[in-house]
């Protein structure tokens, strides 16, 4: 089975939200994320997030798969959907209503 592409993920220590990189900067939405085609260039990028962790900006950055579909970027596994998407609670709450996902 291939290798599937990656995005890095992490939490923002500021307020707690969910961010993914992008060329050298963290974003909000999973749509403008940063999609790695092959684990050497995450596995870099991984690394590379450690200067955020350490300047405190970031917490707990992590890779996972994604799925190139013709509607975007979709993530591989439910927790990440539900991360992208905001809280669970209402759907008037969090990314979600602003549809930003």
């Amino acid at each position: 089975m291939a290798n599937l592409p990656q995005i890095l993920t992490a939490n923002r220590l500021r307020d707690g939200d969910v961010v993914y990189w992008r060329g050298g900067t963290w974003v909000t939405a999973l749509a403008d994320a940063e999609v790695f085609p092959d684990d050497a260039a995450a596995e870099a990028m991984l690394k590379a997030a450690d200067v955020f962790v350490k300047g405190r900006e970031v917490v707990n950055p992590y890779l996972f798969d994604v799925r190139i579909a013709a509607d975007g970027v979709k993530p591989v596994k439910e927790r990440e959907i539900i991360r992208a998407a905001g809280p669970t609670v209402r759907v008037d709450l969090g990314k979600q209503s602003r549809r930003y996902v």
